[in-house]
């Protein structure tokens, strides 16, 4: 059973440092934004995050639903 657990953590410490080879070794390297509001394409095409679109929009509608009175 130890073994199996030394091996299971040898094995996480591997893929994170695998993971991390692109920080460790390109100068100012950083992990990727994978937010779609970081994307510069779904920008330029005016999409966001759904969540953020949808705060936007109930920010912007004065007639909004009261989930209490439902």
């Amino acid at each position: 059973m130890l073994k199996v657990i030394i091996s299971v953590i040898c094995l996480l410490a591997i893929a994170v440092a695998a993971m991390a080879v692109k920080i460790i070794v390109v100068k100012d390297g950083r992990f990727p934004q994978t937010h779609i509001s970081a994307n510069k394409a779904m920008k330029q095409k005016g999409i966001g995050c759904v969540q953020s679109q949808d705060r936007q929009e109930q920010l912007q509608n004065n007639n909004r639903i009261n989930v209490k009175q439902l």
